[in-house]
């Protein structure tokens, strides 16, 4: 039953998916609405099917890849509504209804039960590593859509020529959620990497740096840090953290794109 809950939950997050593209042309209060409430929807039948599939599986092992995608869409939704309760902007949705439509995508369509690939799998420490990741993952993703649309906004305010973007929340306010994004996924993916390496060490004895993965998970937080601490400290705002914001995301995506390759921290077939 788990497919079935995920696979309605896409037709929700489809809704989203026609709510950015729509977002692109012109602005709809009905459809933002739709949208917003498709969102809820879909979140709760995702919800329902990780519950369902973890309940058939006795175990939360998230290494095989459909459901680690499936995963890190439902957080990624999350975290979108928690931005929506407390800045009342859907906005964001024009870059995360797409990602989450496609993530759930690739997971409804290839998911197979939920693997247990070595003992290890039982161990709260890897359960607390994977959840950990992939909420600063998925804080990451929505902090790089807040840039986006910062970019997006600037240039169009300069052009005077807004168009679709008349009804973003202003700069600032967009500027604060990708800021805010970055706080909260930050402390998540620090914690991961130290559950991570805690796993490893109690699996192999050693942290093999020189590892795709590993070594790619390091810089992508190195960057974190640097965007964290040129916004806090030097006071970067704007266009500079925005592009620095878009960096940090692109090394996320080698950084999860390392996991079919690494030799240690592989995702299983599934």
């Amino acid at each position: 039953m788990s497919i079935l809950w995920l696979r309605v939950a896409l037709g929700c997050y489809a809704v989203g998916l026609l709510y950015a593209l729509v977002a692109l042309t012109r602005s709809s209060d009905l459809l933002n609405r739709i949208a917003l409430h498709a969102a809820y929807l879909g979140m709760v039948f995702h919800f329902v099917s990780l519950t369902d599939a973890f309940l058939q599986s006795g175990q939360m092992a998230l290494t095989s890849v459909h459901n680690a995608e499936s995963v890190l869409g439902f957080l990624i939704m999350v975290i979108f509504l928690l931005v929506y309760m407390v800045y009342k902007t859907t906005s964001p949705g024009i870059v995360v209804f797409p990602v989450v439509f496609l993530l759930t995508f690739i997971s409804a369509t290839g998911e197979a039960p939920f693997l247990l690939t070595s003992s290890s799998m039982r161990t709260g420490w890897l359960f607390a590593h994977i959840a950990l990741i992939f909420t600063g993952y998925a804080a990451l993703v929505l902090s790089f859509g807040a840039s986006l649309l910062y970019l997006l906004q600037e240039r169009a305010l300069k052009s005077k020529k807004r168009g679709i973007l008349s009804r973003l929340p202003a700069l600032e306010v967009i500027d604060e959620i990708g800021f805010r994004s970055l706080l909260l996924g930050f402390p998540f993916m620090t914690l991961g990497l130290v559950a991570g390496t805690v796993v490893a060490q109690a699996t192999f004895g050693r942290v093999d740096l020189l590892d795709p993965k590993i070594l790619l998970s390091l810089l992508m937080w190195a960057v974190y840090l640097i965007l964290l601490y040129t916004r806090w400290s030097a006071g970067w705002r704007g266009r500079r953290a925005a592009y620095l914001a878009a960096s940090a995301f692109a090394f996320a995506l080698i950084a999860w794109a390392a996991n079919y390759f690494s030799a240690i921290h592989r995702f299983a077939r599934s």
